[in-house]
């Protein structure tokens, strides 16, 4: 593993200063700090980067996993699984928590690739690279870039599988956030047409088969889908959709966390043509964003990337679509 001494990152408006031996750039208020060696979790070599208002913690014992995502001494908006927190090691997948990445279409053993050993990084001032070694079932390595905005709350996420094997390969690489207990997902329905101006279906919506349609975690809207956690209901469930909007968001105590990811139209995407999935049982939800079904020859690479957002908001209720719009919008927007 690269050991890198700390250093902390101002970025700033044409300026330069160094305060001791670590280098500093300065923007406005916003610092971006990057930092070693935090404990978090039970793991005790991870990396926090900090622009002063939201912060992402990343374990390198395990991964690659961002374990933390939120606002400064805010709540953190990933799940942190209290039996896998601080494990390391062994032949079986864990849970661990945070954001991770996977390939698609899933199936057993090659999804559940273990990523139970220490993760290589760099730091360039501006970017953190995660890089895990190729995984032996698979032949596949993974790496993600995160970067980290100094003067707003917004993170790109690039997501990069490698084949080191032999021969082509064909999957999908998926982004999987698994958000905190008690949150829901507000994904967009694609607009309202009068069949008098339209008459094609504009979007497939999957089901899995332990999902039913009256469950009450899913609020079916006009506008929004919304997919509630709900401890008290310990069964799973799970739906997907080819979401042409490119977003999907994660709200939690006033915390609006948002998703942008692509979307393709020549494209093919896994599980009949999702491009986006939400996931839900007793302990936490996820949000996940899949890319095209790609096939990889060997030495060559596939990449995803999805942009995150946090904004602090209004509460978010379910009956209120205009609302959710309007709260909505701005971090949608913002660029």
């Amino acid at each position: 593993m690269k050991k890198l001494l700390l250093v902390i990152v101002m970025l700033s408006f044409g300026s330069f200063t160094k305060v001791g031996a670590q280098g500093s750039l300065a923007m406005g208020n916003n610092r971006l700090t990057f930092q070693e060696h935090v404990i978090f979790g039970g793991w005790k070599n991870c990396v926090k980067l900090s622009n002063g208002s939201v912060e992402l913690i990343v374990t390198t014992d395990v991964g690659p996993r961002i374990i933390k995502f939120g606002f400064v001494d805010g709540p953190n908006m990933f799940y942190v699984s209290p039996a896998d927190k601080g494990k390391t090691g062994g032949a079986d997948w864990h849970l661990y928590g945070g954001h991770r990445f996977w390939h698609s279409p899933e199936v057993a053993p090659r999804t559940y690739s273990p990523d139970n050993s220490p993760v290589n990084y760099t730091w360039d001032g501006t970017t953190l690279k995660l890089m895990q070694d190729v995984e032996p079932l698979t032949s596949i390595a993974k790496e993600i870039e995160i970067t980290l905005k100094a003067d707003k709350d917004e993170v790109k996420v690039l997501h990069r599988m490698i084949n080191k094997g032999c021969w082509e390969v064909e999957l999908a690489p998926w982004a999987i956030s698994a958000c905190a207990t008690g949150g829901k997902a507000i994904v967009p329905q694609e607009p309202y047409i009068d069949p008098a101006d339209y008459l094609l279906p504009i979007r497939p919506m999957v089901l899995w088969a332990y999902t039913k349609m009256t469950d009450p975690r899913y609020v079916w809207g006009d506008k929004y889908i919304q997919a509630k956690q709900d401890p008290l209901i310990k069964s799973e469930t799970k739906i997907g959709m080819l979401n042409k909007q490119k977003w999907a968001a994660f709200y939690l105590n006033n915390n609006l966390f948002v998703k942008s990811f692509g979307y393709d139209s020549n494209a093919e995407y896994p599980d009949y043509g999702c491009n986006n999935e939400i996931y839900i049982c007793g302990d936490f939800l996820e949000v996940e964003s899949l890319g095209p079904l790609t096939k990889v020859d060997p030495e060559k690479a596939v990449e995803h990337i999805e942009i995150w957002r946090l904004a602090k908001t209004e509460t978010i209720t379910e009956d209120n679509e205009e609302l959710i719009e309007s709260l909505l919008k701005p971090v949608i927007n913002s660029r």
